[in-house]
């Protein structure tokens, strides 16, 4: 089956049959609480890959499920580059059903995960599913209904009939099976042992030997979910446990069980990603630094995993100056985890989040940086969450989630603009496959997700996508220079900037300044007073005063100076990601 991606070109698609029976999109047209038609909402969502979305996040493959690790990246079978750009999508709670299926077609709302710009979800689920049949055995309406959710299961009833009277562990298959339909890649992540929200200290399910967490009950539990989805090409990756923590996490049982668990995932399942996490809820994978998992009988295959929210840095997001913090901050995380790439390991940061509205001002400062630092490094990610709403969470029904990337009701995205900033990082920057293209310089700009170019209808700097993707040098003199035409950036009068062919005043170069390293200042006016570059509300860049650079305490000027150079090596601006072959 072949599918025609947005720039013409055709890209191989998976199509696998479903296990219940081959039907591949349902509708109903009466009856129930949320009916499967057409609303605006539905409509936007066909819309945005129009609006902003990457050809290079649209790539599918009939090989996608072998997938490899080549020094710290991960690749398919020809050494290409492989980004997970991935969205949560939880099945782990009290009910064992993924989330949201009371409220549109699994078809649908795998369809909005494609128009997103994601080409992957992180799948959810507890241990007891592959443990207990009493749980297993459930239909979803059975378990929808002993909690209570009768709301939910009508809903289930009229957007998705075919699940309803699936066990819960059926439902779970057919929940791959439709994302391989749709050519979405599928991580399997064992969140929690007995079925709830995910995390505290002290629920049970924290740390091997707590009261949930058998370790050989879990070790089954991977060798019997590696199993069941040994055929299902889509399944690439299996992580072995969420948010480690509590006051029985040491090392000695973090090396012996980790190690146990990814021997069982591979001998089980061969193919896919083996997926370790650290301890303190992910946060921190610094042990790693000295002593490495060296002991594995396999190679090729191993992904260490990490998580960053703004909140687990204090108030500092909020209470800091950003410059400041956003520096420090990401120094931690190179310290917690980063070191890995360096080290030639891949580091999925597989958890992130932020309130999607962004009536969060802390979230709002800390996605700044996050997007920085993620484009930067190239990272391979997934964002918490797909899930606009939970059928329930810590006891109050129809809860919503704030930082789903779904509206409550999952019609429709819950806020357009956030998935704007996060398309950048959606295409790979980097491919270790195309070692003739030499590397270059993205000047991005993370608080609108946007990338420095040149306007073609009037030659001046603009932002607009990354994808056009300008090719900059920045020279050791701190010259910004299109590579193609040796323009450089320059200041002129009334704080602007243009692009100049004479490149050797002061207003021509662009010192990398602050403890963020974002800030691109320069010397302009005839008293080579200190200004930064910034954009104004129509996008075209511009000069100001450099903002938060000596302040202590609050302090968020400064992010629409930030400027991040990204380095690249994909052709032209427009070369494909190459999730696989085409």
């Amino acid at each position: 089956m072949a599918l025609l991606g947005l720039n013409g070109s055709t890209n191989t698609a998976i199509y696998i049959r479903s296990p219940a029976n081959n039907v591949q999109a349902e509708s109903t047209q009466s009856g129930g609480r949320r009916p499967a038609t057409m609303s605006p909402g539905d409509i936007l969502l066909l819309l945005l890959p129009l609006l902003f979305l990457s050809p290079n996040a649209v790539a599918g493959s009939d090989d996608v499920g072998v997938l490899f690790t080549s020094s710290r990246w991960i690749v398919d079978r020809t050494g290409s580059r492989v980004k997970l750009a991935c969205a949560n999508w939880a099945g782990h709670l009290d009910p064992v059903v993924a989330e949201g299926l009371g409220n549109q077609p699994v078809d649908r709302i795998a369809s909005s995960v494609r128009s997103m710009g994601f080409n992957c979800v992180r799948l959810t689920w507890p241990v007891y599913l592959a443990t207990r049949t009493s749980l297993a055995s459930l239909t979803v309406d059975d378990s929808l209904r002993r909690l209570g959710l009768a709301d939910s299961a009508e809903g289930v009833a009229v957007n998705n009939p075919r699940l309803l009277n699936l066990t819960l562990i059926e439902a779970f298959k057919e929940i791959v099976w439709t994302l391989g339909r749709h050519n979405i890649m599928v991580i399997l992540d064992n969140q929690i042992s007995a079925p709830g929200w995910c995390c505290s200290k002290l629920d049970g399910n924290g740390f091997f030997g707590d009261k949930y967490f058998d370790p050989n009950e879990w070790i089954e539990s991977l060798k019997t979910m590696a199993a069941i989805f040994n055929s299902s090409p889509n399944v690439v990756g299996i992580s072995l446990r969420n948010e480690l923590r509590g006051p029985r996490q040491n090392l000695i049982d973090w090396y012996r069980y980790m190690q146990r668990g990814a021997e069982a995932v591979h001998t089980a399942n061969p193919g896919v990603l083996v997926i370790l996490s650290g301890l303190d809820y992910d946060k921190t994978l610094a042990f790693l630094h000295d002593k490495p998992l060296e002991d594995l009988s396999f190679k090729g295959k191993l992904v260490f995993e990490l998580h960053w929210y703004g909140f687990s840095d204090g108030g500092d997001w909020e209470n800091g100056n950003t410059n400041a913090v956003c520096g420090d901050i990401s120094d931690g995380i190179m310290a917690k985890g980063g070191f890995l790439l360096e080290q030639g390991w891949p580091l999925f940061l597989s958890e992130f989040g932020v309130d999607i509205k962004g009536n969060n001002p802390g979230d709002n400062h800390f996605l700044s940086c996050f997007l920085s630092v993620a484009a930067e490094l190239d990272l391979d990610w997934a964002i918490w969450a797909l899930q606009g709403s939970y059928y329930i969470r810590e006891g109050r029904p129809n809860y919503d989630e704030t930082y789903g990337v779904l509206s409550w009701d999952w019609t429709e995205p819950r806020n357009p603009y956030f998935l704007q900033r996060i398309s950048a990082i959606q295409s790979p920057f980097q491919d270790p496959s195309i070692s003739n293209s030499p590397a270059y310089g993205v000047i991005f700009h993370p608080s609108t997700g946007l990338c420095v170019l040149r306007d073609r209808l009037n030659g001046k700097p603009i932002l607009g996508s990354c994808d056009e993707n300008e090719a900059w040098n920045y020279t050791s003199q701190h010259k910004l220079v299109l590579k193609d035409s040796g323009l450089c950036l320059q200041t002129e009068e009334d704080n602007g900037v243009k692009f100049g062919e004479e490149c050797e005043d002061s207003g021509s170069k662009w010192e990398a300044i602050s403890k963020s390293g974002m800030l691109l200042s320069t010397r302009s006016g005839t008293n080579g007073s200190l200004a930064c570059m910034d954009i104004r509300s129509d996008k075209a860049i511009v000069t100001s005063p450099c903002s938060c650079l000596e302040v202590e305490g609050p302090c968020s000027a400064a992010e629409s100076q930030w400027f991040k150079i990204v380095y690249s090596n994909r052709r032209g601006g427009s070369s494909f990601s190459k999730l696989c072959s085409s």
